[in-house]
């Protein structure tokens, strides 16, 4: 949730910290700070509110300190002031840390700090730690590292934490449990962040620290211990990733360039996993996935959390009509407290744009631990499906399902949406393949659509950028907001409501829309718009029915239906084509309009499209 920076090398740290920052303000934050070492003492600045506010107050300091920690901080102890943002200090104002997470025993922690004459000023959580820490260094037998990893030890909870010390003026330390951090290498110069944004247009060479690693970076180099103080033999990688991608390259807001990235993003994943295959007794899927995975497979259980929940919906209808496998979604932060009982042959997926969500993380890691010492058919299987291979998900499981979206900045989930759909796609005709439950020829059909999808995205983008602005004028001061759909566009109604909502703040749910007259047609009048997604197939007479009871209602409808329905142009106020195709593939493309309306209502009423209230694009925190 929170944004770390760290530098320590040869150029003045400040810029560099607020360049960081600011590549991390998707991670959604309402304070932010910086501190340095600068002729022996710790110089602290934070402000509330946008980084510009923090870059102002600079500005008006000199400070050519070499070494740094920046911070932005998206409240879960205290309240969103200035006093509460990170960086916290130590009572002599010698240790200075940042932290994304949550320490969870720091109430023990404080008080009893607090009997040793340690002196708060926050009501953070994270401000135990420079305290603990300092507390620690009393003792002459322990230095820097030892005494950071000491309090390490003693925290309980998720964090990542980045400490420096003005008696320790060529040292940064940082340490993992639970939450990310990668470090960064230059030439005669390190870094380390939450996120590679973050450090990409300094550095390609990264390491990204595993749960209970603790790491030292001086101006020599960076080395790495575990929390029993081992030290550790790690080499870093290089990144696919360039500084280009993480800007807007000429779109006002990251989340209409991801939009319009869409159709790329579908090519990608068909270029990666779809490819042809003459012989029937071969999957033309290609995944790379074990094949223990496959074998006797009874039953799948998807854990997933907003977004990646209603594409895992998705994902549960490919699964169940084309593999015919039953298939449960669960939202993993419900799952962990209150799991399924234990079914042998059960394939768990974890699906999390970041690869760093901390209930999902939660939930793999319990069912792969409750399912140890069980007999070979209990054993876990553990798939995920993600953004960012190179994350927490990666090193958990065995098994992954890269999506290929590239990086995301905005916080409102688009082309990884699209993404992640394509990836239940793949795995759904993968297996329907190895099992034979449909014809080789549909399969063909399948893929033959799929193929299709880029080029009709890219004809629903031209048609309705134009038509979905125009709408946006006159739904701005709308607040409320109804979204049907059913089968496999049910879960688009719940992603539609979604993507309205969190960046335009106006009320909005999505219902199937059989259920609507079981409770929500109470709330309809003419004031409630209502959004259909009517495409011909199994269940378009009944949306279509569906539609008219609102529109009997005064609702005015709005349908996302397929080019020249004349049917449909006579029902829906207003419509919003896409072009035909097969009903099962139309979910890549109903959605498509409904991110433009919900991006266009935002920009329409002012807000911050791309960092909107209270959200985080990483959620990292139970």
């Amino acid at each position: 949730m929170c944004g770390i920076v760290g530098y320590i090398g040869t150029q003045a740290a400040t810029e560099i910290l607020l360049s960081g920052l600011e590549k991390l303000e998707y991670r959604g934050y309402d304070s932010a700070g910086i501190a340095t070492i600068w002729e022996g003492e710790v110089n602290c600045v934070r402000a509330k509110g946008k980084l510009h506010n923090l870059r102002s107050k600079l500005e008006q300091l000199e400070n050519p300190a070499q070494i740094g920690i920046g911070h932005t901080r998206w409240a879960t102890h205290g309240k969103p002031e200035e006093y509460n943002a990170h960086p916290h200090l130590d009572t002599a104002l010698r240790i200075a840390v940042v932290q994304n997470g949550i320490v969870e025993n720091y109430r023990e922690l404080r008080e009893d700090l607090k009997q040793k004459g340690h002196e708060f000023r926050s009501e953070t959580d994270t401000e135990v730690i420079p305290h603990l820490i300092a507390e620690l260094l009393k003792n002459p037998e322990l230095n820097f590292l030892d005494a950071v990893r000491q309090a390490a030890n003693q925290l309980e909870g998720g964090f990542a934490i980045a400490v420096i010390s003005a008696d320790y003026p060529d040292e940064l330390i940082v340490v993992r449990q639970q939450a990310p951090l990668v470090i960064g290498f230059g030439q005669g110069e390190f870094f380390c962040a939450s996120d590679t944004p973050a450090i990409v247009a300094y550095t390609r060479a990264v390491l990204p620290l595993e749960n209970g690693e603790i790491a030292r970076l001086t101006p020599l180099g960076v080395e790495i211990y575990n929390f029993a103080g081992e030290r550790l033999k790690k080499q870093p990688r290089m990144l696919n990733l360039s500084p280009t991608m993480v800007e807007k390259q000429g779109f006002k807001h990251f989340m209409l360039k991801e939009i319009y990235e869409q159709p790329g993003v579908v090519r990608a994943n068909l270029e990666a996993y779809f490819h042809n295959s003459t012989d029937a007794s071969v999957s033309p899927i290609h995944l790379g996935l074990s094949e223990s995975l496959y074998a006797d497979l009874e039953q799948i259980h998807i854990v997933a959390c907003g977004t990646s929940w209603h594409a895992a919906l998705v994902g549960k209808h490919l699964l169940e009509q084309l593999a015919e496998i039953p298939t449960q979604v669960h939202y993993a932060s419900e799952y962990r407290y209150a799991p399924s009982p234990l079914t042998p042959n059960t394939l768990i997926i974890g699906v999390t744009q970041s690869g760093e969500t901390a209930d999902t993380l939660a939930a793999l890691a319990m069912e792969k631990e409750r399912r140890q010492g069980q007999e070979a058919k209990y054993q876990a299987r553990l798939l995920g499906i993600t953004n960012r291979p190179e994350s927490s998900l990666g090193h958990s499981v065995p098994n992954i399902i890269s999506t290929l979206a590239g990086i995301e900045i905005g916080v409102a989930a688009t082309k990884t949406f699209i993404a992640q759909l394509m990836a239940f796609y793949a795995l759904a005709l993968d297996l329907a393949a190895r099992r034979q439950t449909i014809p080789k020829e549909t399969i063909e059909q399948i893929i033959n659509g799929l193929r299709q999808i880029p080029q009709e995205i890219e004809e629903t983008l031209a048609s309705q950028e134009r038509l979905t602005e125009h709408l946006a004028h006159e739904f701005a001061d709308t607040q409320d907001f109804i979204f049907l759909g059913r089968g496999i566009n049910f879960p688009i109604a719940l992603e539609g409501a979604l993507k309205l909502k969190e960046i335009s703040y106006i009320h909005a749910e999505g219902y199937p829309a059989g259920e609507m007259k079981h409770g929500p047609i109470a709330l309809l009048d003419a004031k409630v718009p209502v959004v259909a997604i009517a495409v011909p197939g199994s269940v378009y007479e009944k949306v279509i029915s569906n539609a008219q009871e609102a529109k009997a209602r005064d609702s005015r409808l709005i349908g996302v239906t397929p080019v020249k329905d004349g049917e449909a142009a006579e029902i829906f106020n207003d419509l919003l084509p896409v072009s035909s195709v097969d009903e099962l593939l139309s979910p890549i493309l109903t959605v498509v309009p409904l991110q433009l309306l919900a991006y266009h209502i935002a920009a329409r009423r002012g807000l911050d499209v791309d960092q909107p209230r209270n959200l985080a694009k990483s959620v990292t925190v139970e």
